[in-house]
């Protein structure tokens, strides 16, 4: 195996850390992968003793794309460690500023992140290069920078609520710190409404957002492409389409199994904060699917893997009694450690498995009437039981194209949920707190659904103090290494089998590992096992 290579990232460059993987080719093909988080995170070890209130100022910090979702977890956590009362009107202050953060992030991440992989040279001879790169080259594509601007609107809405965005504080246990007007609610709606015209329909879709939540199923999806010229050359049909044409609809499939906790509550089925009472007020359904088979979600199943992990010791926990004791890299290599990213895992039927979290899992999960009964809420709210994905993953499997498609999926039906929330703020109830009794013992469970996946945190308060604090992220889930099994985690699955048609430049691994929007910027090193030699050191945050 190689010899690995840390990175110095410029944070102006690489806000999100780094991440390398060893990739072994045989006969063009992925054969073994081996990922490793190179950055240590530390933030449990932060908040060990700190007031209970002090995680809605440090989480967010973990992240400057998604800080919105971690305080909307925080905050959550303290709610169920201290039974809060939320009135309803912060709740769907609180909803509106957390779908509204996946909505700028959509277009955003699409066409700077995603995309812009497609105008590398390795497709050149691609019927459809010329209007990919006219399209989607980074700066100067037509559809790049419309992208781009659009993606700005959502956030002023969050905002507006929310005072800024990102590294917001306005969430707090017990509701919001914020009493919006009218006309904060109508310029909210006009803001949509552009995200809507200019770029959702327009751009991307080629169609209304109605038209296109007709489609239930893969064949309404290839009929959808073929009805008109509009759905053809929209981008999202040109995305299908070239998706098709250069096979990344047969890899980067992963371990298909999936993992939602479920987020936006639904106020009417939630008067206290309780973990017990979480799920059935959920309006976008919590759950797990293993085996084609839907599991109510738990969050007393999750576990902790650190057998591979730069952490001391080999156990496999649940969050409330996590352990975060750094190893030395150099020392903890030789007990085959690998990641600084631990490995979650899920129990079902006793026995710990991974799972994929993201926009993916998110949609499978919801394909599952089952998920209705478990998540009372969801049933109220339009779309959010919904076939289309469950069908797709059973007609032609995960891949890249698949897990794309969803994430862009899940535009439409936030804008549409957005708009539903802000009917529903009362202006004949001014209540958007009720200030809630800070206990000084407790243990409390925050999630949501950020971008990249279920988010999770978990507390333990002890003399008013925070005594443990472990947060799991979708990038966890999705990039942790192999666990006391010798099970990969979901990108690692997904990118054994992945063809290398270049091995000087392996864009298909990019691919994988962009699919999954990992919260990490990859380096990837390939080798060539039977001669032992390194072919090319691929940068995911670049293109050629």
């Amino acid at each position: 195996m190689a010899t690995k290579q840390h990175l110095v990232i410029d944070p102006l460059a690489r806000l999100e850390g780094d991440v390398r993987a060893d990739v072994f080719v045989e006969d063009g093909h992925v054969a073994d992968v081996q990922v490793e988080a190179v950055m240590f995170r530390g933030f449990e070890i932060i908040l060990r003793g700190k007031d209970p209130l002090a995680g809605l100022i440090v989480t967010p910090r973990v992240c400057g794309i998604c800080g919105g979702s971690h305080l909307y977890k925080a905050c959550q956590a303290l709610d169920t460690a201290w039974r809060t009362e939320v009135p309803p009107n912060a709740w769907h202050i609180r909803n509106i500023a957390q779908a509204c953060e996946t909505l700028q992030s959509v277009p955003r991440w699409y066409y700077a992140i995603f995309a812009i992989d497609f105008v590398n040279k390795n497709y050149a001879k691609s019927k459809l290069y010329d209007e990919v790169v006219r399209r989607w080259a980074p700066f100067v594509g037509t559809s790049y920078k419309i992208g781009l601007e659009v993606s700005a609107l959502p956030v002023k809405v969050y905002a507006m609520f929310g005072g800024q965005w990102p590294h917001s504080s306005f969430m707090v246990p017990g509701g919001v710190m914020c009493a919006p007007q009218l006309d904060h609610i109508t310029r909210a709606y006009a803001l949509l409404e552009r995200y809507r015209t200019e770029w959702l329909e327009k751009v991307w879709l080629g169609c209304s957002v109605d038209r296109w939540l007709e489609n239930k199923t893969w064949d309404d999806v290839l009929k959808w492409l073929d009805e008109n010229e509009s759905h053809r050359n929209s981008d999202c049909g040109l995305f299908i389409r070239f998706c098709l044409e250069n096979g990344l609809d047969k890899y980067g499939a992963g371990v298909n199994a999936f993992l939602a906790c479920g987020t936006y509550i639904d106020p009417e089925f939630y008067p206290v904060s309780t973990i017990e009472g979480r799920n059935q007020a959920l309006q976008s359904p919590s759950g797990v699917v293993y085996n084609g088979k839907y599991y109510i979600f738990d969050q007393m199943n999750v576990r902790e893997d650190i057998t591979h992990s730069y952490f001391e010791g080999s156990s496999m926990l649940h969050p409330w009694e996590g352990e975060t004791v750094p190893l030395d890299p150099e020392v903890a290599k030789k007990q085959g450690k690998y990641s600084w990213a631990k490995s979650p895992r899920y129990l079902i039927d006793g026995k710990p498995v991974p799972l994929e979290a993201g926009p993916l899992a998110r949609q499978v999960v919801a394909g599952y009437e089952e998920a209705k009964s478990a998540c009372s809420a969801s049933g109220c709210i339009e779309h959010a039981i919904d076939p289309l994905f469950k069908n797709i993953v059973s007609k032609i499997g995960p891949s890249v194209m698949v897990r794309v498609l969803a994430r862009m999926h899940e535009a439409v039906k936030y804008y549409k949920w957005v708009k539903t929330w802000l009917a529903k703020v009362n202006f004949d109830d001014d209540r958007f707190y009720k200030k809630p009794k800070e206990l000084p013992e407790g243990k409390g469970y925050g999630g949501t659904e950020a971008a990249r996946g279920a988010l999770q945190d978990w507390i333990v308060i002890e003399n008013g103090k925070i005594k443990n604090y472990q947060i799991v992220t979708p990038t966890a889930w999705n990039i942790g290494p192999r666990d006391s099994k010798g099970q990969m985690g979901p990108i690692e699955k997904a990118i054994v089998g992945a063809p290398i048609k270049n091995p000087e430049d392996p864009i298909e691994v990019a691919h994988v590992a962009r699919s999954f929007d990992s919260c990490l910027v990859c380096t990837v090193h390939v080798y060539d096992r039977k001669r032992g030699k390194e072919l090319a050191r691929y940068k995911l945050g670049t293109f050629k």
